[in-house]
């Protein structure tokens, strides 16, 4: 029987990556949208708004699996209204019985105090946006509904909507001379590519009847262990192994941030630049059997041309 499933993020990165790879897999998929969208063979559009409890529950009947990928454009009233969109989700799970998959972060821990996280390393958020990703995993466990939680590093992708890659590292629209990195030299940093995650998402869902009710995994995806590795791979992927590499200027951006709602989320991720926060996937892999991985100078190169940085392969 086909099974189905509603994503409420559709449009964005790691919704978008999540309903393709579900589709791929034979189920139904359903997107919420604020605005008409073309038509899919992938997806099942109706027009409604997350924020709505009543079309969120429309939208979830006869779903066994509810993605909550989605966000406030532009981070705008983020604090506000992430918790009543994720509350939204959760009363339709418990209408339906469906279960509610959220994809997780690393900004639920200290990153001066992690090096290493497991699923249930302590959670000692050092920022405001991760205080909130906290008490949205404490809601889910709290709710007692089927959950699946799946925490990986900062995204990156073709369709990856906001992301460090693409709003602080290279300048969309131009071919790549040089790299803007934003963490402290010799520090690792912890990358996902969400093709990737969303495979993995699918996964776990298709294999949901083996899953405890409360189900948390990390992703381990692209360990860049000196904080240089990731430059490199741009520089194979664009076929300049001698790109210049340029520190972000932290001190100026709080001159920006007033007027950028963007560019405060950024200053407060700084920590995660500053020390290093690895996923231990193992919890994955043995359920899985492997980890979906694509290598990262293919993944690097995909990006990079969705974003018009490089001549599409065979141009």
């Amino acid at each position: 029987m086909t099974k189905t499933a509603l994503v409420l993020g559709a449009t964005g990165g790691i919704g978008g990556e999540t309903a393709r790879a579900l589709h791929a897999r034979g189920w139904r998929v359903r997107g919420l949208t604020r605005k008409p969208q073309p038509q899919s063979s992938a997806i099942d559009w109706s027009i409604g708004d997350a924020m709505d409890r009543e079309t969120v529950a429309a939208a979830a009947v006869g779903a066994t699996a509810i993605v909550h990928a989605v966000n406030p454009p532009g981070y705008r009233d983020w604090a506000k209204l992430v918790l009543p969109m994720l509350d939204n989700s959760l009363a339709a799970a418990r209408q339906t019985g469906a279960r509610l998959a959220l994809p997780g972060t690393i900004y639920n821990y200290d990153p001066a105090a992690t090096p290493v996280a497991q699923e249930d390393s302590p959670q000692h958020p050092a920022t405001r946006k991760g205080a909130i990703r906290v008490e949205m995993e404490r809601r889910i466990e709290a709710s007692g509904q089927p959950a699946l939680i799946l925490r990986a590093g900062d995204f990156f992708g073709p369709r990856a909507g906001n992301n460090w890659l693409s709003q602080g590292m290279v300048t969309p629209g131009r071919p790549v001379r040089s790299v803007t990195m934003p963490g402290e030299p010799g520090v690792g940093h912890a990358w996902a590519y969400l093709p990737d995650v969303g495979e993995a998402f699918a996964r776990l869902l298709d294999a949901a009847d083996r899953l405890p009710v409360f189900a948390r995994f990390h992703f381990g995806g692209y360990w860049d262990g000196d904080g240089d590795g990731f430059v490199r791979a741009i520089g194979e992927a664009t076929g300049n192994r001698d790109l210049s590499v340029r520190r972000l200027p932290w001190a100026l951006l709080p001159l920006i941030a007033p007027f950028n709602a963007t560019m405060r989320e950024l200053i407060e991720m700084r920590p995660f630049w500053r020390h290093p926060v690895r996923l231990d996937n193992r919890a994955l892999v043995s359920f899985l059997g492997d980890e979906p991985h694509t290598p990262l100078v293919t993944a690097l190169r995909a990006t990079l041309e969705a974003l018009g940085c490089l001549a599409p392969v065979g141009a």
